[in-house]
């Protein structure tokens, strides 16, 4: 009797996760769609390429991608919030819309918990704090001085939710004052940050190599436990003495609630087999480093907790759209 009743629950259980071994099997069915709340050129948006490119491959059908950039991401993230939920409408995304937007709009067109299931982490980033490069300037501790000397003219440019943030988030650890300057993106403000303009600025750590590598910045610290590999001599923040400086921005991809399970963990499969390839692991790391992948259940959790994080700074710092 006892074996009579153990098959059926078997049976049973097969029967019930055969439709979903099937879907998961034809998936995909047509053309993926990756959203990125980005510009074209943005290295989000350059990643992003990079794993289509191969996905398209791997899955026989086309992978596009599809940039939505400007309005901070809203209008990208509700997009995909709206899509349906098939798993062939993808979102390539940052902190931005998912840790920062929650904490700086007091009403968004998107849940960034409730709207989306995760499917993984892709990598993190700490920022740089910068000035120009002819400056006199050599370490943290030297700006910081600079700033309560004369706290009238200190201004500080960001072009990115992130790294105003994390430009706040120096100011309170440091104790200084500066004001903020608003420009479309973190490139922009460069030019007014070697002109004087600006005291400082914070920004990702792509675009900090690319501007200390041509000459026209010069970095003093990153916001990391772990000096950056494609920047080591820049020292953490606890090397320059501010150890509360520790903020770090991620990329991830996420689908529509209610994609169903297993088409969730075959996209983080199919993403683990790309990020492996020694192609695409070679052009990741000259980018910035190796992939930091986390299964859908990690990245889930991970995305709840980093909106707390960056939310406690915004608060702190009474971060307003502007």
């Amino acid at each position: 009797m006892f074996g009579r009743r153990h098959f059926g629950t078997t049976f049973g259980a097969a029967v019930l996760a055969a439709p979903a071994i099937a879907r998961a099997d034809k998936f995909p069915s047509g053309r993926v769609t990756i959203v990125v709340p980005f510009p074209a050129g943005a290295a989000t948006d350059i990643t992003a390429r990079i794993y289509a490119e191969r996905l398209s491959a791997l899955w026989g059908q086309p992978v596009v991608i599809d940039n939505k950039g400007g309005g901070n991401g809203i209008p990208a993230a509700e997009f995909v919030a709206r899509a349906k939920p098939d798993g062939l409408t993808l979102f390539a995304t940052s902190a931005m819309t998912q840790a920062v937007n929650p904490a700086i709009y007091d009403k968004l067109p998107y849940d960034p918990v409730a709207d989306f299931e995760a499917v993984t982490r892709m990598g993190t980033s700490p920022f740089v704090l910068l000035v120009d490069a002819n400056s006199p300037l050599k370490t943290a501790a030297e700006l910081t001085a600079r700033l309560k000397a004369d706290p009238a003219k200190n201004n500080f440019g960001a072009g990115a939710l992130p790294a105003r943030v994390a430009s706040e988030l120096y100011k309170m650890a440091a104790g200084v004052e500066a004001i903020y300057v608003g420009y479309k993106s973190n490139p922009q403000a460069i030019p007014d940050l070697q002109s004087g303009l600006l005291s400082f600025m914070m920004i990702d750590t792509v675009n900090a190599k690319i501007a200390i590598e041509r000459g026209a910045l010069k970095g003093l610290l990153v916001t990391d436990t772990e000096r950056y590999p494609l920047l080591p001599n820049l020292p953490t923040a606890a090397e320059a003495g501010l150890p509360d400086v520790l903020l770090t921005t991620w990329t991830g991809y996420y689908v529509p609630k209610g994609t169903p399970r297993e088409i969730v963990q075959k996209i983080n499969a199919d993403i683990r087999r790309v990020a492996a390839m020694p192609e695409v692991l070679a052009r990741l790391e000259a980018m910035g480093g190796a992939p930091k992948l986390m299964s859908p259940e990690e990245f889930a959790a991970f995305t709840r907790s980093e909106k707390e994080r960056w939310g406690k700074i915004i608060r702190r710092a009474n971060m307003k759209v502007e």
